[in-house]
């Protein structure tokens, strides 16, 4: 059987090649947000006239079908396009997996939620372009701007934001926890290598990324009230942004895991030294019989704190977290018993008794650790 030859027709040097990459990409990380996505759309449409862009969506594997919407509204724009991740999550991750598959040299981060002002976009666009600019900011804390029907909490956790913000950045910026920006893609390439990808709130990871000083400027926009959908900002999204901090002082060189299952730990020991007093000082149990219930409370008290703080992206449920506990408590009796027989084998040896019972915590510690990651926590779905 013949096959057609195939000619490749290139331009001549009289016909340069016409440049059809849009001039910003827009990045939109979903999760159950598919009643957002056609209005979002419109919106950008009516904001961006004249503006070659592409909007990217970025979804983790919604269970509402958000993926499916997009791919069939992308029939109908042929500048809409989708990734559809499985198996992971996370709104940095998928903010900078996003960019990495665009080639724009300008790059849009905004949620499908419509409280970010999209006509700001065009204007923010101008300023990175003119100003020589690595970013600009949609901030809701600048002269101009405002936070709408922002509850007193969320007030705290912002201000809480700023404050840890200035731990590992050179930038005073009123609004570090803005997921609303627009930044050139070079000074994107120049800190990808570095980012942690952690959380929610890719912007101070940006910032704290960067070796040189960001030269940044601030737009004021007023947050909006989402129209579908429920909102992801819960109290984890604090604990991850405080674990992108410790990640970005700490250089990486220590799991920020393993410091909270640590910080967990010595909670833990709070709570065995208060359950025996009552038990053995105010109940009138015997001290092996108060020694054993303090031990229990203390253990499952840490398995619960574990669960929600240090593996709260692999929560277990129902009866996996029955399974989980009965898993704990095996692993963290070996490593008690790790801990006790290294610091006796120290002590022994004349190691001073202060240093063996820290050595001995410290092989407990990374036993419990390393084990429960592995085991315990391993399958629960993220």
């Amino acid at each position: 059987m013949s096959m057609r030859p195939v000619h490749l027709v290139t331009p001549s040097a009289s016909e340069p090649a016409v440049d059809h990459a849009p001039q910003l990409s827009i990045i939109v990380p979903t999760y159950n947000e598919r009643g957002n996505i056609r209005p979002l759309l419109e919106r950008l449409h009516n904001a961006l006239a004249g503006v070659a862009y592409e909007v990217v969506v970025v979804d983790d594997d919604s269970p509402d079908g958000t993926a499916d919407e997009v791919r069939a509204l992308a029939h109908e724009q042929d500048n809409v396009r989708c990734i559809q991740r499985i198996g992971r999550r996370g709104l940095s991750s998928a903010c900078i997996e996003g960019v990495l598959a665009t080639v724009s040299p300008a790059v849009a981060i905004i949620d499908a939620d419509m409280q970010h002002d999209e006509t700001k976009l065009a204007l923010m666009l101008r300023r990175l372009q003119d100003d020589g600019l690595d970013i600009v900011v949609g901030s809701r804390f600048v002269p101009g701007g405002g936070v709408g029907a922002f509850s007193a909490r969320r007030l705290r956790l912002s201000r809480v934001g700023k404050f840890l913000s200035r731990l590992v950045t050179r930038a005073d910026l009123t609004d570090p926890m803005s997921g609303f920006f627009v930044m050139r893609r070079t000074f994107f390439d120049a800190v990808a290598h570095r980012l942690s990808g952690k959380g929610f709130k890719i912007l101070i990871d940006l910032f704290a990324s960067a070796k040189e000083p960001v030269r940044f400027a601030e737009i004021p926009y007023t947050f909006g009230t989402r129209i579908a959908g429920k909102s992801k900002l819960d109290s984890h999204v604090m604990v991850d942004y405080v674990s992108l901090i410790a990640d970005k002082l700490l250089g990486g060189l220590v799991p920020t895991r393993f410091l909270f299952f640590i910080a967990v730990g010595l909670f833990g020991v709070f709570v065995h030294l208060s359950v025996l007093g009552l038990a053995f000082r105010m109940a009138g149990l015997g001290f092996y019989v108060s020694q054993m219930v303090a031990t229990f409370m203390a253990m499952a008290i840490n398995f619960q704190l574990n669960n929600i703080v240090t593996y709260r992206d692999r929560r277990l449920h129902g009866l996996d977290l029955a399974k989980g506990f009965v898993l704990f408590v095996l692993i963290c009796s070996v490593g008690a018993v790790a801990n006790f027989q290294v610091a006796e084998m120290l002590y022994d040896n004349g190691v001073f008794w202060a240093m063996a019972g820290f050595l001995g915590a410290v092989v407990g510690s990374v036993w419990n650790y390393g084990v429960n990651t592995t085991l315990t926590w391993r399958a629960a779905k993220r």
